[in-house]
């Protein structure tokens, strides 16, 4: 039977929302783990740009405001929460007020589409702690599943990087190197998930739909030390070696986030685009999927299958639709290595 539920719950990392909240986000970010003092000051730097401000709380506000919308319009018309991982509001905070809402049950929607340990089942850890925090009147969380190939997820970055590619000059799009990026994870993490097969899949359906048959699948932000073995190749190797092999023009399709926060203004738009101008690149990049309406109508789906005894679930590809509960053995860590970069 299907299960009933009270309440819709957003699920992010967050970010600082001012110069005074850069270093508490941090170190709510590492909790305790050790990571060098240098690269610790070189990720603060990275918010100097924007006076201290990541992107990623507006956006979450953004979206859950055009889900609001969609909800109202068209139903179930859930309340819906908002809770993040590492800064206001925060998750533990979100379920207590839930709790005291009267609410038992609810559905999360998690800001990211794939499957890894910090992209998944770290979140369930959250949700785990949280509720340890609430106690006995927390509410049960069920996380809805991954959606990297769901078509409200696949579409909209066909259009977005469509657009991207359409922004180029005529005569020069068909020459033009497609490059899709995601944010690189420790090797160890990356072997005990589906992250990089996940990844492959997405970009793939897009390029097909683009009729692109030839196209990269890169990392980027990487914050792990030297010694320790990440996903690659990164995206300035990339550019590089596509300079080197007389490439003009790359378009730069950020499929591994939902939104331009911090690591695609950042790290692709200042640092990756630099590289690409000093190389003789003309670099353009995709949008991400952001509150794209067939995006936000995706999540109204993925809500509606787990309120209905006879769910239709969409997926695109051949791997099929993601678990709506995840096995327990998935995306395991056996040590813990330097938190992923926050935002």
């Amino acid at each position: 039977m299907a299960t009933e539920y009270d309440a819709l719950l957003l699920l992010s990392f967050g970010g600082p929302e001012g110069p005074e909240d850069v270093a508490p986000f941090l170190a709510n970010v590492l909790r305790g783990r050790p990571v060098p003092p240098g690269r610790l000051q070189e990720v603060a730097a990275h918010y100097d740009h924007f006076g201290g401000v990541s992107p990623i709380n507006g956006q979450c506000q953004d979206l859950i405001a055009a889900l609001r919308h969609e909800l109202d319009s068209h139903g179930p018309k859930l309340p819906i929460y908002w809770g993040n991982r590492n800064w206001r509001p925060m998750l533990g905070e979100t379920l207590q007020k839930m709790a005291s809402d009267g609410v038992g049950r609810a559905l999360a929607f998690v800001t990211s589409a794939y499957s890894s340990y910090s992209g998944c089942r770290q979140y369930l850890e959250d949700i785990e702690g949280a509720q340890s925090e609430v106690g006995p009147s927390a509410p049960v969380v069920d996380k809805l599943r991954a959606y990297y190939n769901h078509p409200g997820f696949v579409e909209p970055l066909v259009e977005r990087t469509a657009a991207a590619i359409d922004s180029l000059p005529a005569s020069r799009r068909a020459d033009a190197r497609l490059v899709f990026t995601a944010h690189s994870l420790p090797q160890a993490w990356a072997a005990s998930s589906d992250y990089p097969v996940q990844l492959a899949e997405t970009a793939g359906l897009v390029a097909a739909d683009l009729q692109r048959p030839a196209w990269s699948l890169v990392y980027q932000s990487r914050s792990g030390p030297p010694s320790q073995p990440w996903l690659e190749p990164d995206i300035v190797d990339h550019l590089e070696a596509l300079a080197a092999e007389g490439a003009q023009d790359v378009v730069v399709a950020p499929i591994g986030f939902i939104s331009d926060h911090m690591e695609v203004v950042y790290d692709l738009d200042l640092e990756a685009k630099t590289r690409a101008g000093e190389l003789g690149l003309n670099m353009v990049r995709a949008g991400t999927v952001g509150t794209h309406p067939r995006f936000v109508r995706m999540i109204r789906e993925l809500v509606l299958e787990r309120l209905s005894e006879e769910p239709t679930r969409l997926w695109r590809g051949s791997r099929g639709p993601a678990p709506d509960v995840c096995p327990a053995d998935c995306c395991p860590v056996t040590r813990r290595p330097a938190p992923v970069d926050p935002d």
